[in-house]
C-alpha cells in the first residue's frame, strides 16, 4: 500500500513505561528514551491512497483515495529480533471503506470517525476528530497547530529521530499472533511547531493519564509512506 501523509502533527508526552506495558501484544516490549515511554497523538490527512496487488497495477477504491487520519500511538520493540516500531491503540478515518480494509488486511485498531481538517492563514490546520464506536465514550480532540520553524532532518540518537523514524508497525492477528509490517519512506522533513488542544480524549479513552508537561511537537508538511504485507513475527 502507498500513500501520502500531509499536514502532520507528531504530539508526544512521556508517560511511565509501567503506564503502557500490560496494553501490548505479546512478543514486544516498550521501547524507551531516557527511561521513558512516550505516546503520541498524530493527526494528518492523507492522500494518494492505493493499493498494488497483482504484478505491477496499481488499485484505487472509492472513497479511501484522500481523507483525515488520527492516531494514538507507542513505541516498541521486538523481543525475539530487536525490531523497532509502532504500536497503535487506535486510528480514526472518515472513510468507513478504509476502516473496514485496514481491519481486515491489515488488523490494526481502526474506528471510523467524524473529521475535518481546515487549513488557516499563517500555515494553521484546524483539526477535529470524534469519533462514532469509540470503546468507551465518543472520543475527541480539537487542535489548532502550525510549524514555526524551517525543515531539517533528524539526527540518529535524538529524541526527534526516535519518535518519528520508525520502518516497522507492529499488531496482533484475531489469534493473538505478532504481526510484523514493513514501513518504507524518507527521513522525515520535520519542523518546529506549536499547538493548541482544545479537547484530547484519545489517550483517556484508553485509560492512559498524560503529565502536565507541554508536549513535544513537530511538524511534517508531506511524505510518501509505503506499507507492505504483514507478516508473523
Amino acid at each position: 500500500m502507498a500513500q501520502r501523509w500531509n499536514d502532520l502533527l507528531f504530539a508526544h508526552w512521556p508517560v511511565p513505561p509501567e503506564a503502557l506495558a500490560g496494553r501490548l501484544p505479546s512478543g514486544v516490549e516498550v521501547d524507551l528514551y531516557d527511561g521513558q515511554a512516550w505516546l503520541g497523538v498524530v493527526p494528518f490527512f492523507m492522500d494518494r491512497v492505493r493499493v498494488r496487488a497483482v504484478g505491477e497495477h496499481t488499485i484505487w477504491f472509492p472513497t479511501t483515495r484522500s481523507f483525515p487520519e488520527l492516531n494514538l500511538r507507542t513505541y516498541v520493540r521486538s523481543r525475539r529480533t530487536g525490531h523497532r516500531g509502532v504500536y497503535f491503540f487506535s486510528l480514526d478515518a472518515t472513510s468507513v471503506l478504509a476502516v473496514f480494509g485496514a481491519r481486515v488486511l491489515f488488523h490494526l485498531p481502526y474506528f471510523p470517525a467524524s473529521m475535518s481538517r481546515t487549513s488557516l492563514a499563517n500555515g494553521e490546520v484546524a483539526y477535529r476528530s470524534r469519533r462514532w464506536l469509540p470503546p468507551s465514550r465518543p472520543a475527541e480532540v480539537r487542535v489548532r497547530y502550525r510549524p514555526t520553524g524551517p525543515a531539517s532532518l533528524s539526527e540518529p540518537g535524538d529524541l526527534a529521530s526516535f519518535l518519528t523514524e520508525r520502518y516497522c508497525l507492529f499488531t496482533r492477528s484475531p489469534r493473538g499472533h505478532l504481526l510484523v509490517g514493513e514501513i518504507h519512506h524518507q527521513p522525515w522533513p520535520l519542523q518546529p511547531a506549536e499547538a493548541e488542544f482544545e479537547q484530547n480524549d484519545l489517550p483517556a479513552d484508553f485509560g492512559f493519564t498524560l503529565p502536565s508537561l507541554a508536549p513535544v511537537l513537530h511538524f511534517a508538511q508531506e511524505l510518501e509512506v509505503y506499507i507492505w504485507g504483514l507478516q508473523r513475527e
